[in-house]
């Protein structure tokens, strides 16, 4: 039997729709650039998984005149949750970004850890550290992944959306990455990162274990460092790039093989005058 730890709603935004099985939607449009632009509304969207979409949901999505669905999700993800929710005319691009044993692993942890290996495996900051672990090395192991996506979009994936399981780990650094790329202000991208930490944002999480104490209080406290989007994730990442590469711009230019020109078409693509 899978049971949900429960979920406390909070308001929408003004102009944020209210879908009822896709977490953690948003249009990035409106995020300002170093140079005075802003990311063109209606050109990025982001969001969890798209395979508990409801009919509703699924005709909202179409409505967007969307060209690719990025899903970040691997093997062991889509078995957990299923494949996407089929939209007409739009392109599914799945480019894993972790690996599916460590998914396997992820998700026997969340589903059927006992509270002592629960404790064991996450407690005394182990949680956490676990995460920031994983956006250190989604970036150093991850250029090639990053890099298909951000030529994919100055090529032709406009308008896109990005996803992973929860929308805030994978997609949150692709989403992150594709900023960097279009020179959004960090402060902008950290403040649109933390937006998944909302309750009505949050990952569903289900626990399918029997056990007495497997919806005890100390399970979600144990385990919700894994679904919080904390600022101090995506700065570990920010922190790799500046100690690896030295800058935004090498990063880009070396890490990810992004060439000027290819840089400048994303601008091109993405942004607008303010």
């Amino acid at each position: 039997m899978t049971q949900q730890l429960p979920q406390v709603q909070s308001p929408l935004e003004p102009g944020e729709p209210e879908l009822a099985e896709v977490r953690n939607f948003r249009d990035v449009g409106g995020l300002p650039t170093t140079d005075g632009r802003t990311v063109r509304p209606g050109a990025l969207f982001r969001s969890g998984h798209l395979a508990d979409a409801t009919e509703s949901d699924a005709a909202f999505l179409a409505g967007l005149g969307l060209h690719t669905v990025f899903d970040f999700r691997n093997a062991a993800d889509a078995k957990v949750e299923g494949p996407d929710v089929e939209l007409p005319g739009v392109r599914n691009v799945n480019i894993p970004l972790s690996d599916p044993a460590d998914g396997k692993e992820f998700w026997r942890m969340v589903r059927e850890g006992d509270l002592d290996t629960l404790r064991g495996l996450l407690g005394d900051g182990k949680a956490a550290e676990r995460m920031r672990s994983s956006y250190r090395r989604m970036i150093v192991e991850r250029t090639a992944e990053h890099s298909r996506v951000l030529h994919a979009l100055a090529e032709d994936s406009v308008p896109a959306l990005m996803h992973c399981a929860a929308g805030k780990d994978r997609a949150g650094l692709s989403i992150a990455i594709t900023l960097l790329a279009l020179g959004v202000e960090r402060a902008a991208i950290e403040a649109d990162y933390v937006k998944s930490d909302a309750p009505h944002r949050r990952y569903k999480v289900r626990r399918s274990s029997t056990a007495r104490d497997a919806m005890a209080p100390e399970v979600m406290e144990l385990l919700s460092p894994l679904f919080d989007a904390r600022v101090e994730y995506l700065r570990a990442a920010f922190e790799t790039i500046d100690a690896t590469w030295g800058s935004v711009d090498v990063y880009l230019a070396e890490g990810l093989k992004l060439a000027p020109e290819t840089r400048e078409r994303l601008r091109e693509r993405f942004l607008t005058e303010a």
